[in-house]
């Protein structure tokens, strides 16, 4: 007997298939045993089978859960006057260079507490949550030294042991120079010290860089990629955000699992995302709040067939985004995506993204049963809508949350 059976709805699977390319089934239920899908099809299909609860949804629209696989989360204070800065026409990198951006964040987190660090990103967690985020990867950084990045990362892991949540973890562990510190000696603590310590702590399962003229070069990148691939952690970049440093390229050579940003791409780095099958991680909430004009290249990376994943990209600075509808909104009327791609960005590939590809961002047997009830009439609804409200059912394992 299964644990629950949802019937009387409509599922988008997302398990392309040929001419259904969000895997949709009309009139269908979904059986739910020990916290996993047993079965999704027909509702006639499913009819004979007994579950101890049956579900009837009401012609509701089922997904999988959302996946956010690039945010910024666990950080101090707030960077709201940069907001009024940038209205006045400073840029990115001038606030940063007037001690603003990164480093004032990296001091005002250092100043909290763990209780404050841990409250304050557990509602942001909410916000996100309620918005039907089911899986959600979280970065240090606002570190940049090996015991505080170590702190932020024990600050998100805590936060996930109380909360209805997948979270997944990943080192930023170059994000920003410390004021008045040698690069080549910092860069040599994160590559000796920072990442060993991180990977026998199990306390991340990846290992993120910044590559930009702003923050760290291709070859300081590369020394950390090669420490992290050594200790046994995947990789993935901020890449080709402001300039094109060529960091897509140097991703796809370490396998990243994704390249985020990529404002700036050019042909020679989609396809080598293509063959390396890094997944392309769009962020129009950074886009839009940075009031950027040049747009990543949506077409390019559909020509070679790069996956495309939308996140919130969670930060004080640069993206203050705290609802995963708006972020797919976002990047179909900024970015030029369809509707159908924008859910795709936020399930299937976005679980790429983070490795997870196996067990979730689709519904299928075997997978994880973490999965949204929309009432909506149709999906195109959840790249329409400005800023929807959250999902009437959120199920994680199987349970409603």
């Amino acid at each position: 007997m299964w644990d629950r059976l949802l019937t009387d709805c409509h599922v988008a699977t997302m398990v392309a298939a040929p001419g259904n390319p969000l895997g949709i089934m009309t009139n269908a239920a979904i059986g739910i045993s020990d916290g996993r899908i047993v079965r999704v099809g027909k509702r006639t299909e499913l009819a004979g089978f007994r579950a101890k609860e049956v579900v009837a949804l009401g012609g509701a629209w089922v997904t999988p859960g959302l996946v956010d696989c690039h945010t910024h989360l666990v950080f101090g204070g707030t960077r709201a006057h940069e907001h009024a800065m940038r209205r006045a026409g400073a840029t990115y990198e001038q606030i940063a260079q007037a001690g603003g951006g990164i480093a004032s964040t990296v001091a005002a987190t250092k100043a909290a507490s763990a209780d404050e660090l841990r409250g304050s990103a557990r509602r942001r967690l909410h916000a996100l949550m309620a918005g039907g985020v089911t899986t959600i990867e979280v970065k240090s950084g606002y570190g940049l030294d090996t015991a505080s990045e170590i702190r932020l990362l024990n600050a998100a892991r805590a936060i996930a042991r109380d909360t209805p949540v997948r979270l997944v973890t990943t080192l930023l562990a170059l994000h920003a120079l410390p004021p008045g510190t040698d690069r080549d000696a910092y860069v040599k603590m994160v590559t000796d010290d920072m990442i060993p310590a991180v990977a026998r702590a199990g306390l991340a399962s990846s290992v993120d860089a910044f590559c930009e003229t702003i923050a760290f070069t291709p070859a300081e990148v590369e020394r950390v990629f090669t420490a992290a691939r050594a200790n046994g952690l995947a990789v993935r970049l901020h890449a080709e955000q402001l300039s094109n440093q060529n960091g897509a390229a140097l991703a796809a050579r370490y396998k990243a699992l994704s390249a985020d940003h990529l404002e700036h791409l050019d042909v020679a780095g989609a396809k080598a995302m293509a063959a390396a099958g890094t997944v392309a991680v769009l962020l129009p909430g950074a886009f839009y709040a940075l009031q950027e004009t040049r747009k990543p290249p949506v077409q390019l990376l559909r020509d070679h067939n790069v996956p495309i994943a939308i996140a919130t990209d969670c930060n004080p600075g640069t993206s203050p985004l705290l609802n995963p509808q708006l972020a797919m909104n976002m990047a179909c009327t900024l970015f030029g995506l369809t509707p159908e791609e924008a859910l795709q960005g936020m399930t299937v590939n976005a679980a790429r993204a983070l490795g997870l590809a196996h067990d979730i961002g689709t519904l299928a047997a075997g997978k994880a049963a973490d999965l949204c009830v929309w009432r909506i009439d149709e999906l195109a609804e959840l790249g329409y809508w400005i800023g929807l409200p959250g999902p009437e059912r959120r199920i994680v394992a199987g349970l409603d949350t």
